[in-house]
């Protein structure tokens, strides 16, 4: 939904910087500003600034930086108008309401009964566990080693024996046969009536990102088949699109996840400290699981059952996670069968010794296949390394094929020369690759000169916001149309109105950016790092060479889109060309 920039503005106003990351992060004050641990990287010295003047936050450590919509969107995962929601609640200022179709109503207000009857499910089985009916299934957890805390934490509860306990329930607070059925609480047939899906079992809610409980898995009580049951998909639970322990891990500031296969695995982890655990819900990690976890980490190690089914699930899921960017390691838990089992055994300080010595997934892939080869035969060997060269064919990027390579050539003592022929020979011989075709010069140097203008057009905004001196100089000389790149254009524009304004405010200039890519390159295109030079003078030549660049490009691309029966314009590019000659002579002094 758009909202008019008067209203985020009001929004960002009545929020200021300073009090609402001071209730994510300790910060206190030396000098103008104030400094933290960075909460989007581990640190033991503060580098996390928060300005209460400009209203931004930036870290010299890892560079994340922005106003206080960023830092909603980039700590709590938030969308924009998420973000824009919450502080707008925040500060008691009241958003127009979206205007839904019928159809989208309907479905808006089916969810919120759905997450309204899961909540108080999960509480009636919270009561269940804590009453004398659930007696046996606390001493269950109990005898898991599960702390009360943890117990409370997790909401874990328990369903009783009585097959229609939680349906009378929920008939009584008012719901109909209907939304428990969607609800996946209930099932019904002819001769039975509708009765629970769950009884007789120890119950885990399973909760989203935002802590609103969509689902249930339940551990059956005795020898009932099956052991562990789940429910069913539903209009607010996709088994493939949620993980169970994502709404606490996710605020773990970690920078990987640890994923297991159940629900205790998790559990147990989280009470040994590692708060960084998931699961997936009763299915094989898949696309939507990857996506999922690529919006808060780029790195997972897999710990699953130490058994074959186990390990074919960790081989199936590292390729999964490298599809969308995720480096994927494998943590190895012999003797003992599951995490859950090793901490009970070892302890805490051997599972993180365990996460220190986990293997790289494709390395660990091999070492499996190893186990298809007789590798003291020379036969079975080049067999082996022949599959391993087509494995390696899958990189896409040479230069990680070529690392890839080379580690492998090392594990298995071969020469990583022969091993990139054989990778080659696999590649061209089964298609999986064409022979590389080298740019012509022309090309690649196209494409440095526009890569160095963008890095130019970057570094000129960031100087100008920085220093009103520097604009003042160069306002003539460079406009807003000289930043050829869309976005840096729009930014240039605002920049250039708030000069003239008399007012500079970067963090009202992101307001303009409420979708999330583009919030989060202005974001980092308000803290680039200038270059490191010793002297005044050597500042003073970067910034001039750096004018001098942009404006040569913006020349030449405008000559390049001019009609040729544009006379009038053909004489104003041939007058900025003559004084762009002029521009070398000039002289720009900084501070």
């Amino acid at each position: 939904m758009y909202y008019p920039e008067e209203l985020v503005e009001e929004v960002r106003l009545k929020n200021d910087i300073v009090d609402v990351i001071s209730s994510y992060v300790k910060l206190q004050k030396k000098g103008s500003s104030y400094f933290g641990l960075c909460p989007f990287h581990n640190e033991k010295s503060p580098s996390f600034s928060v300005s209460r003047q400009k209203q931004m936050f930036y870290c010299f450590g890892c560079g994340a930086g922005g106003n206080v919509f960023t830092f909603l969107m980039e700590y709590e995962n938030y969308s924009f108008v998420e973000a824009l929601r919450v502080l707008a609640d925040r500060a008691g200022v009241e958003l127009p309401k979206m205007e839904y179709s019928r159809e989208a109503q309907e479905k808006a207000e089916q969810r919120t009964v759905l997450l309204e009857i899961n909540k108080l499910a999960a509480k009636y089985f919270y009561a269940q566990l804590k009453s004398e009916q659930g007696r046996n299934a606390y001493t269950y957890l109990k005898n898991r080693r599960l702390s009360d805390a943890t117990i409370t934490s997790f909401g874990l509860g328990y369903s009783n024996k009585y097959s229609d306990d939680l349906y009378r329930y929920l008939k009584m607070k008012g719901y109909s046969d209907e939304m428990l059925l969607k609800a996946g609480l209930i099932s019904a047939d002819e001769k039975h009536g509708a009765y629970d899906k769950f009884w007789n079992r120890v119950m885990f809610p399973i909760m989203d990102a935002n802590n609103r409980v969509i689902g249930f898995g339940g551990r059956v009580m005795g020898d009932g088949k099956p052991k562990y049951l789940n429910s069913p998909e539903t209009p607010v639970f996709d088994k493939s699109r949620n993980l169970y322990g994502l709404h606490r891990a996710r605020t773990s500031r970690k920078p990987y996840f640890i994923i297991c296969e159940g629900y205790m695995d998790v559990i147990a982890l989280h009470q040994a400290g590692f708060t960084n655990a998931v699961a997936s819900l009763g299915t094989a990690l898949t696309a939507g699981h990857a996506s999922l976890i690529k919006r808060y980490v780029n790195e997972v190690y897999l710990t699953y059952d130490s058994d074959e089914a186990g390990t074919k699930a960790a081989l199936r899921a590292a390729p999964i996670l490298k599809s969308v960017g995720i480096t994927a390691k494998v943590i190895r838990m012999d003797p003992f069968k599951d995490p859950d089992e090793f901490i009970k055994n070892l302890g805490a300080d051997a599972f993180e010794e365990r996460i220190h010595k986990a293997r790289n997934g494709f390395l660990f892939g091999l070492e499996m296949l190893e186990r298809d080869f007789d590798m003291a035969s020379p036969e079975g060997k080049t067999a082996f390394m022949r599959e391993a060269a087509a494995r390696l064919t899958e990189f896409d990027e040479e230069i990680e094929r070529s690392n890839y390579i080379e580690a492998v050539a090392r594990t298995y003592g071969v020469s990583s020369e022969e091993l990139r022929k054989l990778v080659v020979k696999t590649a061209v011989r089964t298609g999986l690759v064409k022979p590389v075709e080298r740019p012509k010069p022309a090309v690649n140097r196209n494409k440095g000169k526009e890569d160095g203008v963008l890095k130019s057009q970057r570094l000129l905004l960031t100087w100008m916001i920085d220093d009103e001196n520097i604009f003042r100089q160069i306002r003539n000389i460079i406009g807003p149309e000289d930043f050829r790149e869309p976005l840096y254009h729009t930014v240039a524009k605002l920049l250039y109105q708030q000069y003239e304004a008399g007012n500079v405010n970067p963090a009202q200039i992101m307001n303009h950016f409420t979708d999330e890519e583009e919030h989060r390159r202005v974001a980092e295109l308000f803290h680039t790092r200038l270059p490191e030079v010793s002297t005044i003078q050597e500042k003073e030549k970067a910034l001039k060479e750096t004018l001098l660049r942009i404006k040569q490009h913006s020349l030449d691309e405008a000559m390049r889109c001019l009609n040729p029966a544009d006379i009038d314009g053909l004489k104003k590019l041939m007058a900025d060309k003559r004084s762009l000659q002029h521009m070398k002579e000039l002289h720009i002094s900084v501070n």
